[in-house]
């Protein structure tokens, strides 16, 4: 089922880490990590709101479980909007603290995580990401990263965003869909379309497009970008309808791709074209729901794109989520 890739927690109230701590307890036990693992996931999570409690204003704790090569893991990524730290990763170092204690907590997310990255920026407030494989940890230098950050509107269960993904031999492709409105029957539009992308690996995305438009006309309908890489051409295509916004970034530049107007299910234009960008212009894209506010820019966050690709996401969404709606942030990068 395509829904919410990460649930939100509220992290700005300590009568509530007791219970934080147990949900996400119980979802790692879900999905499958042993005891001793566990028991490491509670104290990353412990560190986490100490963290949270002493330093910082606002904070919100996202969890979600994933696979990357076939190996489940889980993700915890802590955000807020603290004083933030002038050199991050010295405070990283056990030993270096700003307060009357230990400073033991970031030293120990970081030799408890398999993946570990700190981002921050003074007045701004701080981003922690902690990943934890249920196995072998993945290879590192994969040549192409896909971290997608969805989450569902405050007080809804299923999230109206959609994410999905196709990888073969040669290449692959990929949709954001955003079901009209929210809730369940948003979620059921983008997940009858899902299933239809699933089944078209090779079409280009305007076709994929026309033919998801004709079997969803049953549903409330959608907006959707897809997006095709071919590993052979190093090219990218894409086509967008409706307000899912497409931002291609590269070495030395920045492109906004402009969408077509309509909805998938109910109108769409008839004629529609492919636009395609090369790879060594565009290495990146990055795709957004309208429950992110559009007129963000990635100089706004100094050094990001070096750190991981769900450090990126996780700052668009804390300083660009609407909160009134299903918010996505999808990080593309290709080698």
């Amino acid at each position: 089922m395509v829904d919410a890739t990460h649930i939100s927690f509220a992290a700005n109230d300590r009568s509530y880490f007791s219970l934080l701590k147990k949900e996400i307890h119980r979802k790692v036990l879900e999905a499958g990590m042993e005891a001793a693992r566990v028991a490491e996931v509670d104290i990353i999570v412990a560190e986490i709101t100490s963290n949270l409690f002493k330093y910082a204003d606002e904070g919100e704790i996202l969890f979600g479980s994933f696979k990357e090569n076939g190996v489940p893991y889980i993700e915890l990524i802590s955000i807020d909007n603290g004083p933030g730290m002038i050199k991050a990763s010295r405070m990283v170092q056990d030993g270096v603290t700003t307060s009357n204690t230990l400073g033991m907590g970031l030293g120990s997310i970081k030799r408890l995580s398999d993946t570990f990255d700190i981002y921050s920026q003074i007045g701004w407030g701080t981003i922690i990401l902690s990943r934890i494989y249920i196995g072998d940890k993945p290879p590192a230098g994969q040549k192409l990263i896909i971290r997608p950050l969805v989450v569902s509107k405050p007080g809804e269960k299923v999230s109206g965003d959609g994410f999905s993904c196709l990888i073969y031999s040669d290449g692959f492709k990929v949709m954001l869909g955003d079901g009209l409105g929210h809730g369940p029957e948003a979620n059921k539009a983008v997940n009858e379309a899902a299933s239809i992308f699933k089944v078209f690996p090779k079409s280009n995305p305007t076709e994929t497009l026309r033919f998801i438009h004709s079997s969803i006309k049953k549903t409330r309908g959608m907006v959707a970008n897809i997006t095709q890489y071919d590993n052979k051409k190093k090219e990218w295509s894409s086509s967008g309808i409706g307000n899912i916004s497409a931002k291609w970034i590269g070495p030395v530049s920045s492109k906004n791709q402009m969408s077509y107007n309509g909805i998938v299910g109910h109108n769409i234009p008839n004629t529609m074209n492919d636009q395609h960008y090369s790879s060594a212009e565009y290495n990146q894209l990055i795709l957004c729901s309208d429950g992110i506010r559009t007129r963000w820019e990635v100089s706004k966050y100094p050094g990001i794109l070096k750190y991981d690709a769900s450090i990126l996401c996780a700052a668009i969404y804390k300083d660009h989520g609407r909160r009134t709606d299903d918010m996505s942030v999808i990080v593309i990068k290709v080698g």
